[in-house]
């Protein structure tokens, strides 16, 4: 007998290699992790299913653990979904659990928040393989200077001046909870954790941050910033590689 279709609502935990993508969310202008998804569930239920991302991480982006949430009433049992849809998707996205979500339940909205990790890399010649997924950063910075200056991040604060152009939330307010330095014999990697990210937030705030480690900003630059609310008086935007989202909190 034919299995019973039930409609329900399946969670997703994705990792992906982001360098080749244009992000997260579907572009006109080239490949994305949530069309590569929505590819694979076609050919394995062949209906169109719209999928939903828990962070639309930008062109060049990697997650270890982002979410992903859709609707459907394909007669399979929920945990195989992602044994079958890891052979339909291509080598640099897995889906490493698949499972029932509650009623009500969306990736992106049902979030209280994100953590993400940006890495550089100790190095002063490209490294192929390494830089892949970290930033090469030559002279080093230093480390204890940049974790001072997080402090003044911590707690809620409008995040305006680390925010990029194009971003479309009108409420720039946000929670960090926790931001951290962590140095270790192949680089560093800033552990970051808030109520949610406005567009390049992280990427902004470790480019300011790496001003300050190099020595041509001070420590107190970082807290200016913050207060200005203008972005043209942050450090440049980090390169997408050294990111990933690492956990997304529910």
């Amino acid at each position: 007998m034919p299995r019973e279709r039930h409609e329900r609502i399946l969670r997703l935990d994705v990792e992906y290699d982001g360098t080749d993508y244009c992000g997260f969310q579907i572009q006109p202008n080239g490949p994305t992790i949530q069309g590569a998804l929505e590819a694979a569930l076609l050919r394995l239920t062949g209906v169109p299913i719209r999928v939903h991302g828990a962070g639309r991480t930008d062109a060049g982006v990697h997650a270890l653990g982002q979410v992903v949430s859709f609707r459907t009433d394909y007669p399979m049992p929920d945990e195989r979904f992602a044994e079958v849809l890891n052979r339909l998707l291509p080598e640099s996205i897995a889906v490493w659990q698949s499972g029932r979500a509650d009623e009500g339940f969306h990736a992106r909205f049902s979030a209280i928040g994100k953590v993400y990790e940006y890495h550089l890399l100790r190095s002063r010649h490209r490294r192929p393989i390494a830089s892949r997924f970290a930033e090469p950063v030559h002279p080093w910075p230093d480390v204890l200077a940049m974790n001072a200056a997080m402090e003044c991040l911590l707690g809620r604060h409008d995040f305006s001046g680390f925010t990029a152009a194009g971003g479309k939330a009108n409420d720039r307010v946000r929670t960090i909870a926790s931001a951290q330095w962590t140095e270790n014999d192949e680089g560093a990697f800033l552990r970051i954790q808030a109520d949610g990210f406005l567009y390049k937030m992280v990427r902004n705030i470790v480019g300011t941050a790496l001003e300050i480690g190099i020595g041509r900003r001070p420590v107190s630059w970082m807290a200016e910033v913050l207060d200005s609310g203008d972005r043209s008086k942050a450090g440049p935007t980090a390169a997408a590689r050294g990111l990933r989202l690492v956990r997304v909190l529910y």
